[in-house]
């Protein structure tokens, strides 16, 4: 089971992007123990909009080659492996 719902996300989110608070009061106010978390839920929220909230319930199979392309993509390019993750499609960039 998550420990986060999706309406508990969302409700976030959307308090973050209308102006409600910064990643810090957010977090304080809805006891959330990291920032690095909030950002997280706003960038999959960007990038994949109400899916990038959501718990997957399939389990996706990589392939050895797709593995070495995204750890060559990494060490080769500036990117942080959330924006790595998130450009690949990836809703869970610690996957990385």
């Amino acid at each position: 089971m998550s420990k986060y719902s999706y309406e508990f996300k969302k409700k976030v989110v959307m308090d973050y992007i209308n102006g409600k608070g910064g990643y810090k009061s957010l977090c304080k106010e809805n006891g959330i123990p990291s920032q690095t978390i909030l950002r997280d839920w706003i960038s999959a929220y960007k990038e994949f909009g109400n899916k990038g909230l959501m718990r997957s319930r399939e389990k996706k199979n990589y392939s050895f080659e797709f593995k070495m392309h995204v750890v060559e993509l990494y060490l080769t390019t500036e990117v942080s492996y959330r924006e790595l993750a998130l450009s690949l499609g990836i809703n869970n960039p610690p996957m990385i």
